[in-house]
Parts: structure tokens; sequence; C-alpha cells
């Protein structure tokens, strides 16, 4: 997994597929604290935590992958705005030791339960998330869809071995891990059932907020959205604003690859 990611242009795939990055925010926006310190958990290059940076958060960044916490750091240096970036740092999800208990008061998880292919290692991180998140705080957590991967495996079943038999689709169902048959590609990763998200993070003892389909009605594409876009800026952001509405439509979830649990740390 980690070497797949010293590669691969995750930075990119937001550009192209850009609905989710664009969902996304708006939710996260709608949630958080004015001027609260942000952590960005598995931020890979930092779009999601320069995003907020440029918002006037002030927010720190961690990924497992140092190729990627470099590319951040070029990234951010260029910025106005880069004295709101309080760290860059390499660390695993599922041992924040380097903050203190209740540091922040919002955390976001945007990659690490793509991984976590054990349960234990899915509950450490989700208890990191919670320890460093102060009471009150919002966590923004995404989650990849078992059953929307599934239906992928199952049209274009070449490109996914393991997932090119009924047994594979079969195993992979059963225990949401995959492992990419050929070398280079998207491996080491885990896809929860829908209906496992929420009861998951409120045993990890979290208050749920929301649960949305990050992709919204159906996937698009930077040129269809710019199609949009062309229509002026009024029409964007009504459409926008329509995509963000259906995909809080729960009817929804399971056609969406990615998820986004919206819960906070409860007060006591």
């Amino acid at each position: 997994m980690l070497k797949y990611y010293d590669y691969f242009d995750e930075w990119g795939r937001l550009d192209r597929e850009p609905i989710e990055f664009l969902i996304n925010m708006q939710v996260i926006g709608s949630h958080i604290p004015a001027g609260g310190r942000i952590l960005d958990n598995g931020a890979g290059s930092g779009k999601y935590a320069m995003a907020l940076a440029q918002a006037g958060y002030r927010v720190t960044l961690t990924d497992l992958s140092a190729r990627l916490v470099e590319d951040a750091e070029r990234r951010i240096e260029t910025c106005e705005w880069r004295d709101r970036v309080e760290g860059c740092h390499v660390a695993d999800a599922q041992d924040l030791s380097l903050f203190a208990d209740a540091s922040f008061d919002a955390t976001l998880m945007m990659g690490p339960m793509y991984h976590l292919q054990r349960e234990a290692e899915r509950e450490k991180a989700a208890l990191q998330l919670r320890r460093v998140t102060k009471p009150g705080g919002v966590v923004f957590v995404a989650f990849m869809s078992r059953e929307k991967q599934a239906a992928t495996y199952l049209l274009d079943p070449d490109r996914w071995p393991p997932c090119d038999t009924y047994a594979g689709i079969r195993a992979f169902l059963d225990t949401g891990v995959f492992n990419h048959r050929d070398e280079g590609r998207f491996t080491g990763a885990y896809a929860f059932p829908l209906a496992g998200i929420v009861p998951f993070m409120e045993r990890m003892g979290f208050e749920t907020l929301k649960l949305i389909a990050s992709e919204s009605i159906g996937g698009m594409t930077a040129e269809k959205l710019e199609a949009w876009r062309a229509c002026g800026d009024a029409e964007y952001r009504d459409i926008v604003d329509l995509l963000v509405e259906l995909a809080e439509n729960p009817s929804i979830l399971g056609a969406s690859p990615h998820l986004l649990y919206v819960g906070k740390v409860p007060e006591f």
C-alpha cells in the first residue's frame, strides 16, 4: 500500500474526479468552527489541508508516506497562507502520540480507513482520532463502500484480479479485504459494508451527525463539471449545492464509491 502511494497521484485523482472533493469540502466547511485548529490525518499531498488553510484555519497534516508529506511541504512553501500550516508530519493513523489529548477542534481522516484491513487497526485509528479531538469537536472520516466496490469488480473483472472470479468477489463481500494481484496496482484495501459504518463509529465513542455519498448521485468528471460552469457562476453554484443536497439522501449511499462520515466527540 505504501509503495502504491509513493507513485500514485492522489492530488490529480481529486482533480480528475472533482465532485468528491467539492462535496466533501462543502460538508466539512459547514461543520467546523470558525478559526479552529484542524488535523488532516492521512492527508496525502494535502489537498484538503491546504484548502482549509487557505480558508483561514490553522492546519496540521500527517501521512504515513514520507514522499507525500514532502510533496505537501513543497506545495505549502509557495503559498501566501503557509504560516497557517502548523506542521507536516510522517505518522501512522494508529499512533498519533506526537499530539496531546484534545489538541484539535476538528479532525479529518480521509484515507486511512481505505487500507486498515484488520479490525484492531481500524479501532486504533478511530480511537486515536477521538483522543486528539476536543470534546464537542467534529470528525470527518472517509470510507470505501463495499457494495459499490463489488459492483465495480463485477462490471470490469479483468482489471481487478483476484475479483475476476466468483470466489474472489464472494471473499471480498464477506471480508471487505482486497489485495490486487497485479504489481503496482491499488492494493492493501478495505471496504466497509454500508450498514456497518455508523455502528462502528458509534462503538468507538462518536456521536453521528450524518453519513453522505461523496460522489452524490453519480460520478462527474472534470469535463462534465466544466460544462455546468460554462452556464455561468450562479448556475454552477446551484448545481453544486444540489449535488451536496442529494449526497445526503440515504437511498444512494451504496452507489457511491466513497462515503463521508460526520460525527462529534461527546461533551462530558
